[in-house]
């Protein structure tokens, strides 16, 4: 790797930003987020085959999340302890393992149990390894945008993973399509020879990991930006899960072949899915536009006005009428606003507290990011049986945002404490 000094000229970091551990990473983080974001089209037929509540399938999704918040640390801190590329085979071993159990397992609480080795598998295969090992082997110039590349690749699994989740089932059993992914997760291992990051700067290296988290829970701003990220977590955790039986109910009454066959799509379940795609391929372009911005504005008044943004798109989509129109409109807004978070909170993190700890720092914050999805998708299962409708829990996470935007301003986005940068 090649790195860059203040005097020098710029070409050589524009030359460095594609890495093979960018490349790797991103082919990494785009299987595993595929089979991560297809989780919710699965979420009538499980239920539908055994008979369960709908709480009972989302419950599962909800403790998948919360696993992977309390692994993301975990595994950062054994990749930074044991090597990063054993902290991903472990991930994508745990990854298949539950995969597979899932397949066969008949009751909610097997699936609901298995769903912590599925989370602890995306947690090692997840931002939390991957952002890190990319931060190290990108430019002090490049950072940013390199961060947003491999933030967008995981869109870009997003893209596909839903669509393929629905293109399978119309072939094979929603247990078979868990083997065939848990197949892929492990297939994917074969791009680790490429992930070869380079070590933190000795002057970081030189630091506990102690002294280093100690600084940071401390400063208020570390305080902040886990405060904040948590309705980020609840807002995808949400749409990912619910969003596609959501659109499935609400945009029942329309004639399929009016204006769903306009849009290419057969019917209310399609497009659910079709809209978990779109806010993927969305989001490509939304992260790589974050990335740029956060080289050149603050990232906190862009975190600030990306979450201002959602709360502004969620609330005027819940309170128009729900067509097929609105629900691809609505994706795509949410699209470009969807991870564009990721390397704008991941960026700030190794800026403010450098890079040997990043991934354990980073970590921590996902950790309430993850705290979010859990409430997000349990409590739409537990809303949605009560009520009947998704109208409350989609309010709560317009409340969220809102507080969101507002937490992130107080921030000081400096560097502190002793080590140099």
């Amino acid at each position: 790797m090649t790195s860059t000094s203040p005097g020098s000229s710029p070409a050589p970091a524009r030359a460095s930003l594609v890495t093979p551990v960018l490349v790797a990473g991103s082919l990494v983080l785009m299987v595993s987020f595929a089979i991560r974001a297809s989780f919710g089209v699965f979420q009538i037929p499980v239920a539908s085959e055994f008979g369960w509540p709908r709480a009972e399938f989302s419950l599962a999704i909800a403790i998948q999340n919360l696993a992977w918040g309390i692994g993301q640390p975990v595994f950062a801190a054994i990749a930074e302890r044991f090597g990063d590329r054993k902290a991903i085979v472990g991930g994508a071993l745990l990854y298949a393992a539950g995969l597979v159990l899932s397949s066969v397992a008949v009751t909610p609480g097997a699936h609901q149990a298995l769903e912590v080795l599925v989370g602890f598998g995306i947690a090692g295969t997840g931002f939390g390894v991957i952002l890190a090992m990319v931060g190290r082997a990108a430019t002090d110039q490049g950072r940013s945008m390199a961060l947003a590349i491999a933030t967008a690749a995981g869109s870009a699994g997003q893209v596909v993973g839903p669509p393929v989740a629905e293109a399978l089932m119309s072939v094979f059993a929603w247990s078979t399509v868990f083997v065939i992914f848990a197949a892929a997760i492990l297939a994917v291992l074969a791009v680790l020879p490429l992930m070869r990051a380079p070590r933190a700067p000795s002057a970081e290296i030189e630091e506990s990991m102690g002294a280093l988290l100690g600084r940071a829970f401390r400063d208020p701003s570390y305080t902040l930006i886990f405060v904040g990220f948590f309705s980020c977590g609840y807002q995808l955790g949400f749409i990912t899960a619910h969003f596609p039986a959501l659109v499935t109910e609400m945009c029942a009454a329309i004639e399929p072949t009016g204006t769903l066959a306009a849009l290419g799509v057969s019917d209310t379940a399609a497009l659910g899915a079709v809209a978990i795609g779109v806010i993927g391929l969305a989001n490509i372009g939304g992260t790589l536009l974050a990335g740029w911005a956060g080289t050149l504005f603050p990232r906190k008044y862009l975190l600030a006005g990306i979450y201002t943004a959602r709360t502004i798109a969620s609330a005027l989509f819940i309170m128009a009428p729900i067509t097929p129109g609105s629900v691809l409109a609505f994706s795509a807004v949410m699209g470009a606003l969807w991870l564009a978070t990721v390397p704008l909170t991941a960026g700030l993190v190794g800026a403010l507290w450098g890079l040997r700890y990043m991934g354990t720092l980073y970590g921590v914050v996902f950790f309430s990011h993850q705290l979010g999805s859990f409430m997000g998708v349990w409590l739409g299962g537990e809303l949605y049986d009560m009520t009947g409708t998704y109208d409350a829990v989609w309010w709560v996470g317009v409340g969220v945002g809102a507080f969101s935007a507002l937490v992130h301003l107080p921030i000081r986005e400096r560097r502190g404490g002793a080590v140099p940068a």
